[in-house]
């Protein structure tokens, strides 16, 4: 037996199909942003402390001295910290 056989949607059913769709949707677009978002953050972060490793590594196999790994270290820093700030403060007004 077919009960939905001459029957119509009312309004409200109607209304919750639409809500479920562009829910899901929304769900799915935001998913795919927050993982290419994590993933952009994890590639910013790697670059860093992959210079700090390497550097690191340096050190401990005898490569550099300390004098040489606290400038390089200081380096790094300074470069990070100038990125932050020049991405920081264009706003576009002089």
């Amino acid at each position: 037996m077919m009960f939905w056989y001459g029957s119509h949607w009312v309004f409200w059913q109607a209304g919750l199909m639409w809500a479920g769709v562009l829910l899901f949707w929304g769900l799915l677009i935001w998913g795919a942003y927050a993982l290419m978002r994590d993933a952009n953050r994890k590639s910013r972060r790697a670059g860093h402390d992959d210079a700090r490793g390497i550097l690191d590594r340096r050190l401990a196999s005898g490569e550099i001295d300390a004098d040489e790994y606290r400038r390089l270290r200081d380096l790094i820093s300074a470069k990070d910290t100038d990125d932050r700030v020049s991405s920081g403060s264009e706003s576009g007004t002089p």
